[in-house]
């Protein structure tokens, strides 16, 4: 293999082939309702299957523009006061609901032994930045300080998620630095993160064949119309210094790799403690696909676990 070829898993491969195969328009040229529902059907081939838990229940909190949809996830039907995990799904602001991510969510409440909510927020274009934003950041709050109507007392919150739910898990945490609530972020987890404006490095080097586009990701970025500059829309841009003890994955074969880099980067030279996680030879969307990737149930096995030893630490 030379230098300039990137190493993939042959699990990878083998699904990179198959839905290369595949002919097809492309997610940016169908109908937006047809989008949403293409990536459910995907999902619901590639996706592991959900672990029975004691605890699945759909609920909702006041929002800048209704109820927010939340489903909490739990282990156990009753639970001491502990940290509760926020999760925010990925889906480029434009995709993606609580039923993508439900697989997901039970593996990191089944993992973790926490109570996990998970957040649908506000949908792009019918509601651009900031509104993703501020549903979670809304729906977090609600969290820390409604322990009555949860049904579960959080002492620190997890921020989670994927993609641009990696990027809403960051900037609830750099929202609720500025403003604390009543109850702290102690851990983010952002995984594959969209952190910056940047069109170069990774998002060039791999932006076809790797499931996620650049065209996919430029088409995600003009519904979702984030104003340049500004913290909530590139949270690199905000102040590192007051982010919480931070966990944070990247794919080698991600477009969105480099931005997780500078982020982890950025979080360093701020001292801020910062565990960073490379899978390599590995896509973005790995959280989802471990069904057809055996290999990323693996890697998200191994990104709980250290998130677990982290929070032992924090929280003993």
């Amino acid at each position: 293999m030379s230098a300039a070829t990137p190493y993939v898993r042959p699990d990878v491969k083998m699904l990179l082939d198959m839905l290369a195969a595949m002919a097809g328009p492309k997610m940016n040229e169908i109908p937006l309702a047809d989008a949403r529902a293409s990536y459910a059907q995907m999902a619901a081939l590639v996706e592991a299957d959900p672990v029975p838990l004691a605890t699945i229940r759909d609920l909702s909190c006041p929002g800048p523009r209704g109820d927010i949809p939340l489903r909490l996830y739990d282990a156990q039907a009753e639970r001491a006061p502990g940290p509760v995990v926020m999760f925010y799904h990925g889906g480029g602001f434009v995709i993606g609901d609580l039923d993508s991510h439900h697989a997901l969510c039970t593996t990191i409440a089944a993992e973790l032994d926490l109570p996990v909510v998970a957040v649908h927020y506000a949908l792009a274009p019918e509601h651009p930045f900031p509104a993703s934003d501020e549903d979670s950041i809304a729906a977090t709050r609600w969290v820390a300080e409604n322990a009555a109507a949860l049904g579960r007392e959080a002492t620190g919150l997890v921020t989670m998620g994927d993609s641009a739910g990696g990027h809403l898990a960051i900037v609830v945490a750099q929202d609720l630095a500025k403003a604390p609530a009543k109850v702290p972020v102690i851990l983010q987890v952002p995984i594959y993160p969209a952190t910056d404006e940047s069109s170069d490095g990774s998002m060039a080097e791999f932006a076809e064949g790797f499931l996620l586009t650049k065209e996919t990701m430029d088409w995600f970025m003009a519904c979702y119309a984030p104003v340049p500059g500004d913290p909530r829309a590139y949270p690199i841009h905000g102040d590192q210094a007051g982010s919480p003890p931070t966990l944070l994955v990247t794919a080698s074969l991600d477009p969105l790799r480099d931005q997780g880099r500078r982020y982890a980067a950025a979080l360093a030279a701020a001292g801020v403690e910062c565990h960073f996680m490379e899978m390599k030879g590995s896509i973005h969307g790995f959280v989802n696909l471990r069904k057809a990737v055996p290999s990323a149930q693996a890697d998200m096995l191994a990104i709980l676990a250290q998130a677990k030893l982290m929070l032992g630490r924090i929280c003993a």
